[in-house]
């Protein structure tokens, strides 16, 4: 009777008398408890703030396009260019914010940033021209990489070379749960009321900005300030010419420019194109998306895992070849599970490639030029978001909606050739990844 009692709580097994469930929740406590305490607490913080803010931000953005588009009645190549001006004007901002987040530090800029983000999606609400969504949509653009800049460099403050690939890993899984709850949710909002979506991504980021500016510390090594602010003065380009001229990262960032780019049509052309040729309501979309969030958040860890073993840039191409055959399989999609199938497969892509990229990038930066670094492989989403959308209208209206699907195919295949060249080329001079970043890590300490 004792073991009955007891079997609910305990999970009694008869062949050895035990009671077991204890002993197997014990070693998982334990690794939850070990990897909770091998990071920082701010890194936690951020891990808070982002699954607040991207749960607010994603119950409006996959479905901004349609938006724009219904209050507009425009042709795609009209709205996507109001896209070209948002990422146009991220560009500018992430070039500007750079170097202020080298020399200033990380946690104020990121606060401004997320307040203005958070302003930028209440005008957004009541917008009803094409003035008012020209401006608006370039202050979202301008502000919204500034604190995803300033959190990548903080990151990389944080976070030992050796353990960033986790640290990337672990952000992306709470950044994907609330895109897991953000478009499903959202997706309902929009169908009766754009306002009210526009509202709870302000709140989001509003949560967010508080809790850094309450809870959060700087970061930026006071020395690594110094000395940002001393090559200041004889710097040109505010920094960035050493950094344009390191063709190794230049070249990686082109390459991850054209499989991001892959992604802002998934992400900004196809709810448009699935509800104007398949009449897929918002509300059916938002689980398409969701589905690429839960995807995300259940398998990101273990594949990165295993992706984390082998050597970065074929790694990355084959990440690369996953977004490629999502790409073409859009095109023979007829509706709603034809699309959900090409998310599936365009997400194992992005569950290889972009935690891998993001940890590439920041080992290949020092220390003192990190924001800076950090800020030209953020541009990678802006172009993509910038041409993206005009070069999938641009097909769709003059060729046919299928066409934009092949188009992107196209980029994601010259992706996944670029990183295998860049993979050769990295074997001959034996410089592939970790070596050579930890080696600049640890040289600049």
């Amino acid at each position: 009777m004792a073991a009955q009692r007891c079997w609910s709580i305990y999970q009694y097994n008869p062949r050895n008398c035990k009671f077991e469930l204890a002993a197997v929740n014990r070693p998982m406590i334990a690794r939850l408890q070990t990897t909770y305490h091998s990071y920082h607490p701010q890194f936690w913080l951020m891990f808070v703030g982002m699954l607040i803010s991207t749960i607010g931000a994603s119950m409006i953005w996959p479905f901004l396009m349609i938006y724009v588009s219904e209050n507009l009645e425009a042709p795609m190549t009209v709205a996507a260019g109001l896209m070209t001006l948002n990422s146009a004007a991220g560009l500018v901002a992430s070039f500007l914010a750079g170097p202020f987040i080298d020399r200033l530090g990380r946690k104020w800029i990121m606060v401004g940033s997320l307040m203005l983000n958070a302003l930028a999606y209440v005008l957004l609400s009541g917008a009803s021209d094409l003035s008012s969504f020209a401006f608006l949509m370039i202050l979202s653009g301008a502000v919204n990489p500034i604190y995803r800049i300033g959190g990548d460099a903080m990151v990389a403050d944080l976070v030992p070379p050796e353990k960033r690939a986790d640290s990337y890993a672990l952000l992306r899984l709470s950044n994907n749960l609330g895109v897991a709850i953000g478009p499903a949710v959202g997706g309902f909002l929009a169908s009766s009321s754009y306002a009210t979506a526009f509202y709870f991504a302000a709140i989001g980021m509003i949560l967010y900005s508080l809790l850094m500016a309450f809870f959060g510390v700087e970061t930026l090594p006071k020395a690594e300030a110094m000395k940002a602010k001393a090559a200041a003065v004889s710097e040109k380009m505010g920094g960035y010419l050493p950094i344009l001229s390191d063709r190794r990262f230049i070249f990686f960032v082109i390459t991850y420019t054209l499989v991001a780019t892959c992604a802002a049509l998934v992400w900004v052309i196809l709810p448009v194109y699935a509800k104007t040729n398949y009449h897929l309501q918002e509300k059916l979309y938002g689980l398409i998306a969701t589905t690429n969030a839960v995807m995300v958040v259940a398998l990101q860890v273990s594949v990165t895992k295993v992706t984390k073993r082998y050597a970065t840039l074929p790694v990355l191409a084959v990440g690369g070849a996953f977004y490629t055959v999502a790409l073409g399989s859009v095109a023979f999609g007829q509706g709603f599970w034809g699309f959900w199938t090409s998310m599936v497969i365009m997400t194992m892509g992005e569950l290889i490639l972009v935690p891998t990229a993001n940890t590439y990038a920041a080992n290949l930066a020092p220390p003192d030029k990190r924001g800076r670094y950090m800020s030209i492989f953020g541009l990678s989403w802006r172009v993509a978001i910038g041409i993206g959308p005009i070069f999938g209208g641009m097909l769709n209206d003059n060729i046919g909606p299928a066409s934009i699907w092949f188009g992107g195919a196209v980029l994601g295949a010259l992706s996944v050739v670029f990183f295998l060249l860049q993979g050769r080329t990295a074997r001959k001079n034996r410089t592939d990844e970790p070596d050579p970043q930890f080696t600049i890590t640890s040289s600049s300490k």
